[in-house]
């Protein structure tokens, strides 16, 4: 990735995290935390990596963002100084439960070593 791709991910989280949190109405979208974007060197395409609070609804909040995808492509365009905004695509970010995961089994192995 480049400086300029890098900042543009960054202001894109920056801005989608405001739209999704003030603008949009969908209640199953509000508790969606954006925690990165990757936007490719052409600027045509970003990857828009989110998650969120209650595990069992990520099928329904996929679907959700998937159709606001549009709204939010048209609100960063008033928003972000860029000449064509990156077709979105919404991806659950599995970083979070895997580091989860990873600190259970080390407290499971420090558990079991003290013992």
């Amino acid at each position: 990735m480049s400086i300029k791709t890098d900042r543009i991910g960054s202001n894109l989280v920056k801005e989608i995290s405001y739209i999704i949190m003030t603008e949009i109405k969908d209640h199953d979208i509000r508790f969606v935390t954006i925690t990165d974007c990757k936007v490719t060197s052409d600027l045509s395409y970003a990857k828009v990596y989110y998650t969120v609070l209650d595990d069992t609804r990520k099928k329904e909040i996929a679907e959700a963002l998937k159709n606001a995808s549009g709204f939010i492509r048209k609100q960063l365009f008033d928003r972000v100084d860029m000449r064509n905004i990156p077709t979105l695509d919404f991806i659950y970010d599995e970083s979070i439960e895997y580091g989860n995961k990873i600190e259970k089994i080390i407290e499971k192995i420090h558990d079991d070593h003290t013992l």
